[in-house]
C-alpha cells in the first residue's frame, strides 16, 4: 500500500516544533502520536533553530518573523528590478532626445 504525500502548513509545523521544544516531548513520541515521519520533524526542528539564529533555513519559513523577512526580501528584489528597468529606459530616452 502506498502512502500519499501529505503537505503541512507552517503553523502546523511550528506547533509540532513547539511541542518538542517547550513541552519537552521526544521527537519519536510526537511522531508516533501524530503519525509523522521522524526525518521531516527533525528537519522542521533544524529549520526552526536556524531561523532563531537569523539564518534563512531551508524550505518555507516557520516563524512569522521569517515569513515576513522572506516577503520583504522578495518585494525588495522586485523593486530593485523595477529601478534597473527605469534606469535603462531613462538612458534610452535620453539618447533619443540628443
Amino acid at each position: 500500500m502506498t502512502r500519499t504525500r501529505r503537505h503541512f502548513d507552517a503553523s502546523f509545523k511550528l506547533q509540532v516544533v513547539k511541542m518538542i521544544k517547550e513541552q519537552g516531548l521526544s521527537v519519536s513520541q510526537v511522531c508516533k502520536d501524530m503519525d509523522l515521519g521522524e526525518t521531516n520533524v527533525r528537519k522542521w526542528l533544524k529549520q526552526y533553530d536556524d531561523e532563531l539564529t537569523g539564518q534563512p533555513g531551508l524550505g518555507k519559513p516557520l516563524t512569522p518573523e521569517q515569513q515576513r523577512i522572506r516577503q520583504l526580501e522578495e518585494e525588495n528584489r522586485r523593486l530593485r528590478q523595477d529601478v534597473e528597468i527605469l534606469k535603462k529606459a531613462s538612458a534610452f530616452f535620453a539618447r533619443e532626445l540628443k
